[in-house]
């Protein structure tokens, strides 16, 4: 059985992460809507990446005999004035999603909680790889973006992603 804190915390990630989900979905409907498909694309898989982390926290939480509650997921409110916008908000929204997993790991650290401190090794990781992608696609953008042909070979180079499915075993 988990701290009620701790399981109130994850609990509540769930449904953060499903909002990170309908967040990069918006941003990728952006991108298609501009034909930039391969900036469309990266956001897509952005997308299942942070239903994937909702569904493993999910599953974690059942696995400890916990209940998990559902919550009105709420709308994207983001306006794009330029290509960069959502690459910006991409990364804020990252580091926050940082600032909330460290929260967790804090509470399972303050009560001894190991399982979930291991758990959540993966996500604190993972949130280092999220925050440098987000910040390595501002850092093209930059350079390449404001170009034509630099924008079209960006767009082409964020096109060949491919989904990697988490390797995180609960």
């Amino acid at each position: 059985m988990l701290d009620k804190k701790v399981k109130e915390l994850i609990n509540i990630q769930v449904n953060k992460e499903f909002y990170s989900a309908y967040l990069y979905l918006d941003f990728a409907n952006y991108f298609y809507n501009e034909g930039l498909d391969g900036f469309g694309h990266w956001y897509d898989i952005q997308a299942q990446e942070e239903r994937d982390h909702a569904m493993l926290m999910r599953k974690y939480l059942q696995n400890n005999g916990e209940l998990v509650t559902f919550s009105e997921i709420e709308k994207p409110d983001k306006e794009y004035k330029s290509f960069e916008d959502p690459l910006n908000f991409g990364l804020e929204h990252e580091q926050y999603v940082t600032g909330l997993i460290n929260t967790i790991y804090a509470a399972a650290s303050k009560v001894n909680d190991y399982r979930t401190l291991q758990f959540f090794d993966w996500f604190v990781k993972e949130q280092g790889e999220e925050e440098k992608n987000a910040e390595g696609l501002i850092r093209k953008y930059k350079l390449f973006g404001h170009d034509p042909k630099g924008l079209y070979a960006l767009d082409q180079e964020l096109l060949a992603r491919i989904y990697a499915v988490p390797s995180l075993v609960i």
